[in-house]
């Protein structure tokens, strides 16, 4: 398992090249004049005659918008730096109250200030989930069933009605098309490095948000509507999801030192993994999981692609084709018919079946938390994240930071804080799978 140690990026040369570069192509300078009025209105029109279009479909050419947008960003980004937290408070917290959760994008705005990497990640993540609610809100005055794919949500005629579609456009060249810069999907799925993301488009979307409010606030003028905001989920019954015992300083004082030896984490993606135990240990547990489940996933796509020597399935995929997901590394057989070799590479084969029924439990069967789904599009109240669900992904990571290292970890796995956690794992069986749920009804 040494190939963490070599691997420099997750993302595709042509999907690196877009994110990383194109938006810096142009050198111009843009005046914020352009697009901000005196009074702090956004001017969309100067925005949305940014985004090209293909003349032959008059699709959204996202190549060509992401280049002409840059410089665009740039000066979002210098102007909001240019401004005291108080300064922003005056002029643009109103416009964040559609969202429902105004602290978020004033606490966005501060990440801009700082130079960690992987506080704009974070805060990109946030932002993207919160928008995503938000926006689903504003759908549900026209529409009845909301999409459940940000994709979907953004392309829909409702959202048109209400902003506009060169508006919507606007947005689709940041989030929610595979063809733009999907910011969303490349953060969420473990993709990009925290100095991958230039903190202009968080910067920019932070602005964006901002606009839609203006908008917005108009649209509800003229129909006399009223924005209804569908209430958090709650997690029910959070004494099913206790696995492994809590995690104290001494425990967590060893995770770090495994993140630094465990081949389950790429080096670039390091950052994340302390970023993540330094949120538990600041109480900040939404954000401690956030961070935490992407990396989850590319540790396991690293493990998948190794073992069943498909390399290539580590970067992200083209716009026409589907990412490694959790569902595919978890499944028996790959694709093309042969047997995966994820599970046995999990040594025991109790190991293996404890890691998929965990991972189905928390994150995909029906009756459990599905917590990635839930934080990803914005259902949970990211203030009130239990502590004791973000203890249990925590000290799920360990184990499996704990079972692939390329030192001697005899000492650690035997270790009296970090025995009774791979003791757990081990003996882990599905409580939420439906054969499972019917045998505790019976």
């Amino acid at each position: 398992m040494a190939l963490s140690g070599s691997v420099t990026t997750c993302l595709s040369p042509p999907v690196h090249y877009v994110i990383c570069r194109l938006g810096f192509e142009k050198k111009d300078t843009y005046d914020i004049s352009n697009i901000l009025s005196e009074n702090g209105e956004v001017c969309w029109q100067a925005v949305t005659e940014h985004v090209c279009y293909r003349e032959s479909d008059q699709s959204v050419d996202y190549i060509k918008s992401i280049r002409s947008l840059g410089p665009v960003c740039e000066s979002v980004n210098l102007h909001f730096k240019s401004l005291t937290k108080e300064q922003f408070v005056i002029q643009y917290a109103l416009w964040f109250h559609w969202t429902n959760y105004t602290e978020l994008f004033l606490e966005v705005f501060d990440v801009l200030h700082y130079t960690q990497s992987t506080e704009v990640a974070l805060g990109l993540m946030k932002l993207t989930s919160c928008l995503e609610r938000a926006l689903g809100d504003v759908y549900l005055l026209i529409g009845k069933d909301c999409p459940f794919l940000l994709r979907d949500l953004l392309a829909s005629e409702q959202l048109a009605v209400v902003f506009g579609q060169a508006v919507m456009n606007v947005l689709r060249v940041f989030i929610g098309s595979p063809y733009g810069l999907n910011l969303r999907n490349v953060l969420w799925h473990g993709f990009a490095s925290p100095e991958e993301i230039p903190a202009k488009y968080c910067a920019m979307l932070l602005f964006l948000t901002a606009g839609l409010g203006q908008l917005l606030q108009t649209y509800l003028l003229q129909t006399k509507c009223v924005l209804v905001h569908r209430p958090y989920v709650i997690f029910v019954s959070l004494e099913e999801l206790d696995v492994f015992p809590d995690l104290n300083h001494e425990t967590l004082s060893i995770a770090e030192e495994l993140v630094k030896l465990s081949s389950f984490v790429l080096k670039t993606m390091l950052p994340f993994w302390m970023a993540a135990l330094t949120a538990f240990k600041q109480s900040r547990y939404a954000d401690c999981v956030i961070l935490l489940l992407p990396q989850l996933e590319v540790g396991l796509r690293l493990l998948f692609t190794t073992t069943n020597k498909c390399p290539n399935r580590l970067l992200t995929a083209e716009p026409s084709a589907l990412y490694t997901t959790f569902d595919e590394m978890l499944a028996k057989h790959l694709d093309n018919e042969e047997v995966n070799q994820l599970p046995a590479v999990l040594e025991e084969p109790a190991m293996a079946s404890a890691l998929k029924e965990f991972l189905w439990d928390f994150l995909n069967h029906q009756e459990g938390p599905r917590i990635r789904d839930r934080l990803s599009h914005g259902e949970i109240n990211l203030e009130a994240f239990p502590r004791g669900v973000a203890n249990q992904i925590v000290a799920f990571a360990i184990t499996l930071l704990c079972r692939f290292s390329d030192e001697d970890m005899f000492a650690f796995k035997e270790h009296m804080v970090i025995k009774p956690l791979m003791n757990c794992a081990s003996c882990y069986r599905s409580r939420f799978h439906p054969v499972s749920r019917l045998k505790k009804q019976v």
